[in-house]
């Protein structure tokens, strides 16, 4: 087992800003169905990041932007710019830290360019 943790600013904020919305019934139909794939997504990060419905896999790209190795892993699959999550090994041994939200990108050629990433939060140790 993992213990999932959320990257800041970015990651935290829009995950309490969902549960929030959720919470107090004030969530659209749009939020709500993000919240629930996050929150199945992060589910089975926690449990096994290599469960086959998430298809996860590194980004190079990414990895060499960030520093350490970037996973990208499916909220969603088969639908037009179906949500990728973006995870980090870290800070800590059996940590996972999601540090970015977005669709699957069109462009192939500057695909993960755009992608913005949250940090950490503290140094992996």
């Amino acid at each position: 087992m993992f213990e999932i943790h959320l990257g800041i600013p970015e990651m935290e904020e829009l995950w309490n800003s969902l549960s929030i919305k959720v919470q107090n019934g004030s969530a659209k139909k749009n939020e709500i169905k993000l919240y629930k794939q996050m929150g199945k997504t992060m589910a089975l990060l926690q449990n096994d990041p290599r469960h086959p419905g998430l298809n996860s896999h590194e980004i190079s790209s990414l990895t060499a932007r960030y520093g350490m190795k970037v996973f990208e892993s499916y909220l969603e699959n088969n639908t037009p710019k179906a949500g990728r999550i973006f995870w980090v090994y870290g800070p800590k041994k059996k940590d996972i830290t999601i540090i970015g939200l977005e669709p699957h990108p069109d462009d192939k050629s500057n695909a993960y360019k755009k992608v913005t990433l949250s940090s950490m939060g503290e140094e992996v140790k």
